[in-house]
């Protein structure tokens, strides 16, 4: 097993587990639902919540692929939650969140990729919380032009798909998933930019090996595929088993793919070590 890089002094911070976090992590446990904040350790985790901001996953915690990157558990998952589209509202409505991110696992076991249940978690907040905005960090759905459809009607006000590595990886990163059919997701939901005001945007580990090169070609295919916000973040290992690390980007690294990022036309661009998909989330709204 290849030895862990150790991390850079940029790369660590303290995570805040006070009052505040122990009586939200409760509520969750008990309405029993999952957020990336929580399970993740996200270094971001109070700054959003702070913002009135929560990342949920949704449709179970087993992805049928098998991501080398990805902590989540892989496997067959359990059959649907039925109940999980009123708790997750209800949970929303509790924590006083104005804007929430819904992602899930791949469900490629089910006829529909699960986008009947993300469907009916989006109408289950608007039901309850009208004015709490929804972003959705989609799968792709095997690409899958009605499932899509069934997600973007119920208006989300930001889609959001990650291409997460640059073509050229995808074997060693993302084994089951193709940047091609990625990119026609994020084609799909610019498309429906004609129906209402729709930010679409994508996201990108970095450090996994890939050159500079990869990098701007692949920003090149993401930003002609119609999306207009960017993330971009350094890939941390969640154990020795997982993909490592090929190398620590360091800050002003990063600033300078933002301004990169920006004169090729991306509208808005996050781009820092600890930035992750639904960094700033509530800034990326249609005319924020």
């Amino acid at each position: 097993m290849r030895e862990q890089k150790r991390r850079p002094d940029w790369l660590r911070v303290q995570l805040e587990t006070g009052e505040e976090y122990r009586e939200l992590k409760k509520l969750l446990g008990d309405l029993s639902l999952n957020t990336v904040c929580r399970d993740a350790n996200c270094p971001n985790l109070h700054e959003c919540w702070n913002a009135g901001t929560a990342t949920f996953l949704i449709l179970g915690d087993t992805c049928t692929r098998h991501c080398s990157f990805c902590s989540v558990g892989k496997g067959k998952p359990e059959a649907l939650d039925a109940g999980e589209p009123a708790r997750l509202a209800e949970a929303v409505a509790r924590m006083k969140c104005r804007h929430v991110v819904l992602t899930s696992v791949d469900r490629d076991d089910l006829p529909d990729g699960g986008s009947g249940h993300w469907a009916a978690s989006i109408r289950a907040i608007h039901s309850l919380e009208p004015s709490v905005s929804v972003e959705t960090l989609v799968p792709d759905f095997q690409g899958d032009p009605e499932a899509l459809d069934r997600v973007l009607e119920e208006r989300p006000a930001v889609f959001s798909h990650n291409v997460e590595t640059v073509p050229e990886l995808y074997r060693s990163v993302r084994t089951d998933s193709d940047f091609e059919r990625s990119l026609s997701v994020l084609r799909h939901a610019h498309s429906w930019k004609k129906h209402y005001p729709l930010r679409v945007k994508s996201g990108l580990m970095l450090g996994l090996g890939e050159s500079r090169f990869q990098l701007l070609s692949a920003l090149e295919r993401v930003l002609e595929s119609g999306c207009e916000v960017l993330t971009l973040g350094q890939y941390l290992p969640p154990s020795r088993q997982h993909l490592q690390v090929e190398r620590f980007l360091p800050p002003e690294e990063f600033e300078e793919l933002k301004q990169l990022a920006l004169s090729m036309g991306f509208l808005i661009v996050e781009s820092a070590p600890f930035v992750r998909s639904s960094y700033h989330a509530e800034r990326h709204l249609p005319g924020a």
